[in-house]
């Protein structure tokens, strides 16, 4: 989610949701009123790190590793990410290519068994909000319905849960927030394919500061065609990407590598 990548599609292509937290918690106990919507965004925008450390960042580059346990398979990730909503994200496994990418207006996908694919409808929209890259400071435009549903117990904490539905879609997604850390901890959203729909389950670990803003090293996704850990190895910042690179292929060339 925003600065951020997510979902391994049934073609293989994941997108790693990159969250932040750091700052002060939002308390409440039983003598205190529940926190509003804005409280628990504004604490989230500030725990990343602040909207203008946020703003200052135009691109990332994060590679990593994927492990595929029910299927036993493991492979590469690699994600590019420009400001302000330009991505591509590519998984190798077992020396085959899998890339989805956005380039500011088309979304596409290119792999081996289907080549090239535009994406439309429910997809295109699910690829653009995925390449926001200050998703974090644009909830409540993806979000026109956000509200505070109460708290869940994760494991053995409580977590503070937003729900809103993103336009376009039928289903809200949930979004869980650490009420100390102010990290966001847990999204469920829906994933689209050529198949239909699916509910996917987003846990987000291992969170480190690089250049002011804490971002999940690890995320951990239940759900769509196969449950599925990634691990960043490497994370960079400003980045120079050409614009190109986001394009989908043109008519004849693959771009998958």
């Amino acid at each position: 989610m925003g600065l951020s990548l997510k979902r391994f599609q049934s073609f293989c292509t994941v997108a790693v949701a990159l969250l932040f937290f750091a700052g002060t918690a939002i308390s409440q106990n039983a003598s205190q009123a529940a926190p509003t919507v804005d409280e628990i965004i504004d604490h989230y925008i500030s725990a990343i790190g602040g909207r203008a450390a946020i703003e200052k960042v135009a691109s990332r580059v994060s590679l990593g590793n994927i492990d595929v346990p029910s299927m036993h398979l493991s492979g590469t990730v690699m994600i590019h990410e420009k400001a302000p909503n330009k991505i591509l994200q590519v998984v190798v496994i077992n020396g085959n290519a899998f890339r989805q990418g956005f380039d500011g207006k088309n979304g596409w996908t290119d792999d081996p068994a289907d080549g090239e694919r535009t994406l439309s409808g429910a997809q295109l929209a699910e690829s653009r909000r995925d390449a926001d890259f200050y998703h974090p400071l644009h909830l409540h435009q993806i979000y026109s319905d956000l509200k505070y549903v109460g708290t869940e117990k994760l494991d053995d904490r409580d977590a503070y849960v937003l729900q809103g539905t993103p336009d376009g879609e039928s289903e809200p997604d949930k979004m869980y927030f650490d009420p100390q850390t102010g990290l966001i901890v847990r999204l469920v959203s829906h994933s689209h394919t050529p198949d239909g729909e699916s509910t996917v389950t987003e846990d987000f670990q291992d969170y480190r500061k690089v250049d002011g803003l804490q971002l999940p090293y690890t995320v951990v996704q239940k759900g769509g065609s196969a449950d599925f850990t990634i691990r960043i190895g490497e994370l960079r910042h400003d980045v120079s990407l050409e614009d190109s690179e986001f394009a989908p292929p043109q008519p004849g060339q693959s771009k998958v590598q």
